[in-house]
This record gives C-alpha cells, structure tokens and sequence, in this order.
C-alpha cells in the first residue's frame, strides 16, 4: 500500500496507506516522546483500541474519551481535555494520538496544538471521511454557534495512519458521508474517480477491497499533494473546499444534529455545481453527472424547514469569506474547479433553491 509524503513549512510527515498499520502504529511515536494520551470515544476504543493499545504496549499511555458529535465540538471539550492531560502528568514531550473519525481529529489536534503551545500529535483516523480528508493537513479547530471550525489551529501531525480495515465496523451512514468527500475529489481533479464511483457503485457501497483501497489512496495523494503546496489555504488548497461552502451552513443552520459532515457537503457540492450551470461556468451535462452521482449516494437525511434565505444569510459567516466576499469552489468541468467571489447573491439562492428541491433526501 502506498505512503504519501506531505511536506510543508510546518512539517513532514508521511500519510501511510495501508491494510493493518493499527497493529504497528507505535513505530510512528515520535523515540523521544514521554507520556502518550489517546484521545478518542469509547465506541471507537471498544472496536479498535486492543490493536492500539497492543501496539503501544508497555509505552506509558492514558486513554481520554471525547463524547463525539459534531454539538461537543466545542472549546469546553478542549478545555477538558487538557486538564485531563495535566492531571496525567502531561509535559511539553508527551505526544497526542487523535483516534477518531473527523471530529476527534479536530479535537484532538487542537488539544495538541493548545496544550503547553504545542506537542506532538499522531492522527489515526477510523471513519472514511477523517481518511481521504480531515485527518491530513493539519487543520484543527472547534465550532462556534455562528458556524464551523471558527476557532483553530494549523498543526501538522508527526504521521497519519490511515487503516482502511477499521471501516469494517463503520455505520453504513458514516461511510456513505466519507463518500461524499471522495465524490468532491473526483470533481476538483480526478476525472478517472469520479468514473469509478459511477461504474462501480454497488462494489463500492459494498466496501469491496480493491474499490475502497483504490479511492482511499487518491483521495490521499491528492491532499497530499494540495496541502505540500498550499499549507494555509492562501491559494490551491481552497479547492479542496468544494461544497464546503453551503454545506457548512447547512450545518450551522441545523445546530450540527441533523446532518453529518460529509451529507452537508453532499448537499453544498449540489448547490455550487447548480451555481456554476446558472453562471454559465459549467455546462448542463456535466452539472447533471455531478448531481446524479451526489444522489445517486444517497439519500441524506431530511431538509424539510431548511430555507434557502436562512443558508444564504449564514454564507457571510464562513471563516472562507474574506472581507465581506463570499468564495465559492465551483466546477468548470469534471475534473477542474475555480475559486469565485462577487457573484451576484440573487443567483447564489436561486441556486440554494434548486438544490434544495434537487437533492435526494429520506
């Protein structure tokens, strides 16, 4: 299985893919790290943490539960936390393992990178979404009432394993939302992606092998790739944001219990491939594929009461506007995206609009 290089001003590491590094993941401990604390919730411990803490073996270590969901995603967790590791013995060398899916990685990024101005974090990422997306760059952060990740931190991981035989006992949901953030890969920049989520929809649902390692490991390369060029989202990096846009205010609109992430960028990934057929930046037939292929995953879970001018309203809120200009990642085809600002805001809801009627939901 492949090992991506990320390489950046604030870090290199490896992204390594591959069936069963659970058991090794201790070889990846930075030699002169102290006390180890593993941040996760208990469902995924109890599936997961024999083999880590197998692997870890006599190394001193501490299990801290984080409760999960998006509501907790908060700076109190944070806070929590590390008085937890305080009351362990933490010190400037002890080193985080964020075991999760994407909102531990978060977490327990943040608590790594807060904690005595910084320590050393290993993200294992459990969920498909933390995989091919969260688990790689070094975004961390927690969520205000007024929208998502407003207070964070870069902090680059020391290593990101990336186990695809966890998703095993991963809810079916769960890994449908981690599909979703494959579907935006294919978009922004794989076309060959995107035709394999077409083609093979059964096999990939089914969690086949050979599909999910083969989706899993793009997804990684391109982040990778992204993240070596762009640590800071000033420039290239900003692709990665496709559907992120409206999908984060779906979320806010919503107060983070109604959607995963992954279905709010399902949704937000309809909305702006809409936007950019009404702007005359996409062409009808490609804007039907992405559409079809979004739904085709489907369904996500009811949008009934969301308002278009409520979504609207919240875009202004998103940590991606700057200056009062709303950027939308919008794609030019399959396989190439833009970043755009200005567009006129009678065109962004009538956007907003149609994916709400467009977009399959139970």
């Amino acid at each position: 299985m492949p090992e991506f290089v990320v390489n950046t001003a604030g870090g290199r590491y490896a992204a390594v893919v591959e069936r069963g590094i659970l058991a090794r993941a201790a070889q990846y401990i930075p030699v002169a790290a102290g006390k180890i604390f593993v941040i996760t919730t208990r469902d995924v411990w109890q599936a997961h943490g024999a083999s880590l803490g197998a692997s870890l073996g006599a190394r001193d270590h501490e299990v801290l539960y984080f409760p999960g969901r998006e509501a907790n995603k908060r700076l109190a967790q944070v806070e929590a936390l590390c008085d937890a590791m305080l009351e362990g013995g933490a010190d400037r060398s002890s080193c985080v393992i964020a075991f999760g899916g994407g909102i531990v990685g978060d977490v327990g990024g943040f608590v790594a990178a807060s904690f005595m101005r910084g320590v050393k974090v290993l993200q294992i990422p459990t969920t498909l979404l933390a995989q091919v997306d969260a688990a790689i760059g070094g975004k961390t952060g927690v969520n205000l009432v007024g929208g998502k990740n407003l207070v964070g931190a870069f902090h680059q991981p020391h290593a990101v394993l990336v186990d695809p035989t966890v998703l095993g006992t991963l809810p079916q949901r769960e890994y449908v939302a981690g599909l979703y953030e494959v579907v935006k890969y294919g978009v922004i920049q794989t076309p060959w992606l995107f035709e394999l989520l077409e083609e093979k929809r059964d096999g990939v649902l089914g969690r086949d092998p050979e599909a999910v390692d083969s989706l899993i490991a793009e997804s990684v390369r391109i982040k990778a790739e992204v993240v070596s060029a762009d640590e800071r989202e000033s420039g290239l990096r900003r692709i990665l944001n496709f559907g992120h846009t409206v999908g984060h205010a779906l979320e806010a609109e919503t107060r983070y219990e109604r959607f995963l992430h992954g279905e709010a960028v399902g949704f937000g990934m309809i909305a702006a491939t809409l936007l950019a057929e009404r702007i005359g930046l996409l062409d009808k037939v490609s804007s039907e594929s992405v559409v079809e292929l979004v739904n085709d995953y489907g369904p996500i879970p009811s949008l009934a009461r969301v308002e278009a001018e409520n979504l609207c309203g919240r875009l202004f809120q998103d940590k991606k506007t700057v200056q009062g200009k709303v950027h939308f990642v919008l794609p030019e085809s399959i396989g190439s995206v833009t970043v755009q600002s200005g567009i006129e805001p009678g065109a962004v809801l009538s956007a907003t609009k149609d994916a709400l009627r467009r977009t399959r939901q139970a």
